[in-house]
């Protein structure tokens, strides 16, 4: 118990950066509201894919949950969401690494998560635009819904306040997930996948679908272990957004457009992975 609490202290502490500098960011924003900053990011939200599946590389969970906090806020589109949370490696690389995977095996796993986030990206939020899709969001609303009192203070006080809430609420679900797992254990997890064979890469992206960062540990041990092959590794890795999906529920209050995302995530992630499981 006392280790699970640990390394759940941990994992989640590493986040307080990524998630303070984000509300620092819509803070500024909230209170600093100048025609050109707002433009700025509007022009970078239309190539946000572009850049959201080459942060996403960056082997850090923080990236995901801060861009679920932008779209929650309207800062950034669904498909820059989506590219981000595709691309997130989160623990796979240092395991890989600490297994001596070849350097050109890891470069190729990273770059299919980077050309499946980028791709995806781009064809959702050209299709939103198409059919004039894109959800009316306003980071004020974030703000108001956090009841931080950020129009009676300094944007640090009120940043510091959001902050302090979504790692509380991280903390205690990150805790129970951990609990959990760990009281199934891996050898459970791996039997349940080596039992049927050709549901593979839908129960690795359920697996993966789960918001922490565990997930991305097993399915990379179960891939590494001979368990599974390249096309369920890819489809739980795809859908494996670390805790960022948990921070989408946090942050955005329309339910059914949460559902709709991590569902839309899991199809995604199902077809991806059958694809790049048949042609690898």
């Amino acid at each position: 118990m006392l280790e699970i609490l640990l390394d759940t202290v941990k994992d989640t502490l590493r986040l307080l950066p990524f998630l303070f500098v984000t509300y620092l960011l819509m803070e500024y924003l909230e209170t600093k509201a100048l025609s050109s900053a707002t433009g700025v990011v509007k022009k970078v939200g239309r190539l946000g894919p572009v850049f959201g599946a080459a942060l996403g590389l960056v082997p850090q969970c923080g990236f995901s949950a801060a861009i679920a906090s932008l779209f929650s806020g309207g800062i950034v589109t669904l498909g820059t969401l989506i590219a981000v949370f595709f691309s997130t490696s989160d623990e796979m690389i240092p395991i890989m690494i600490s297994h001596t995977v070849p350097a050109g095996m890891l470069g190729k796993i990273l770059l299919l998560k980077f050309l499946a986030g980028l791709v995806t990206g781009l064809v959702i939020d050209l299709v939103l635009t198409v059919f004039g899709k894109h959800g009316k969001k306003d980071f004020h609303e974030l703000c108001e819904q956090e009841d931080c009192g950020c129009e009676e203070g300094s944007i640090l006080k009120s940043a510091l306040t959001h902050t302090f809430k979504i790692w509380i609420f991280i903390f205690i679900v990150s805790f129970v997930l951990e609990l959990v797992l760990d009281a199934v254990g891996f050898d459970a997890i791996a039997g349940f996948f080596a039992g049927k064979p050709f549901g593979t890469v839908i129960l690795a992206a359920l697996v993966g679908l789960i918001p922490n960062c565990a997930p991305s540990v097993v399915l990379t041990e179960c891939y590494l272990s001979g368990i599974f092959g390249f096309g369920p590794l890819m489809a739980g890795l795809l859908v494996n957004g670390g805790m960022g999906l948990l921070i989408l529920f946090r942050t955005n209050k329309r339910l059914k457009e949460n559902i709709g995302i991590a569902v839309l995530m899991l199809v995604l992630g199902i077809l991806w992975g059958l694809a790049l499981g048949n042609v690898m």
